[in-house]
C-alpha cells in the first residue's frame, strides 16, 4: 500500500510541481558554474548504496561530507544555495529516487556514503530495514539541530510506529516546517 501510495503523490507531485522544477533548474543552472543536478552516494534500505539527485546548492569541488562538518558551510553555497536549502527546494530532484523506488515519501532520511557513525547505530537498531525518505520523523522533530543518537531513536519510534496515519502526520508535520523554515541551518 506504501508503494501505491508514493507512486500516486509522486506523479501528482511531478505535475503540480513541473514549473517550479524547471524555473529552479534555470536558476541554478544560471547561477553558477556546473551541473544542475548533484547526485550524492546515499545509503539506502539494507545499507544499499544508491545515487539520490538534488538540486545543485554547493560550489563545484565541496568535499562529499555533511554539511555541519564543513568549517565554514556558507563558503561553499552557491548564489542561490542558502534560499534553495532553506526552501528545501534543492529536495525535490528526490521524487525521481521515490519513482524509481530507491526511497519513499516517509521514512529515515538516507544518510550519506561516509557517515559510518550514523548507518552503523541505524544497522544496530534495524532502521536500515526501511525504505529512507524525503521526510521524516527525525526530520519534524529537529532536522539538522539534533545529535545522531537522537536521530536513530527517532527513526527506530518511526520503525516502530509506522502506519499510513503515521506519515500522513509526518507529511504535513513537514509541509508546515518547510512553510516556516524551521530547524535549516544552512
Amino acid at each position: 500500500m506504501k508503494r501505491c501510495f508514493d507512486v500516486a503523490l509522486v506523479t501528482v507531485a511531478g505535475v503540480v510541481l513541473l514549473l517550479p522544477l524547471v524555473y529552479t533548474a534555470i536558476l541554478v543552472r544560471l547561477s553558477s558554474r556546473g551541473p544542475v543536478l548533484y547526485w550524492s552516494d546515499r545509503v539506502g534500505q539494507h545499507n544499499r548504496v544508491f545515487k539520490m539527485p538534488k538540486f545543485r546548492s554547493m560550489r563545484i569541488g565541496t568535499p562529499a561530507v555533511a554539511t555541519h562538518l564543513l568549517a565554514d558551510p556558507a563558503s561553499h553555497l552557491t548564489p542561490i544555495g542558502s534560499f534553495l536549502r532553506k526552501s528545501s527546494l534543492d529536495e525535490l530532484p528526490q521524487l525521481w529516487s521515490i519513482l524509481k523506488g530507491d526511497m519513499s515519501f516517509v521514512g529515515p532520511r538516507p544518510a550519506l556514503f561516509n557517515q559510518a557513525d550514523l548507518i552503523q547505530l541505524r544497522t544496530e537498531q534495524g532502521v536500515h530495514r526501511l525504505l529512507p525518505g524525503l521526510t521524516g520523523w527525525a526530520q519534524v522533530n529537529g532536522r539538522d539541530e539534533i545529535p545522531i543518537p537522537q536521530k536513530v531513536a527517532l527513526d527506530r519510534e518511526y520503525l516502530e510506529r509506522q502506519s499510513f496515519g503515521f506519515d500522513m502526520k509526518i507529511l504535513l508535520l513537514t509541509a508546515v516546517k518547510v512553510l516556516k523554515r524551521d530547524n535549516v541551518t544552512h
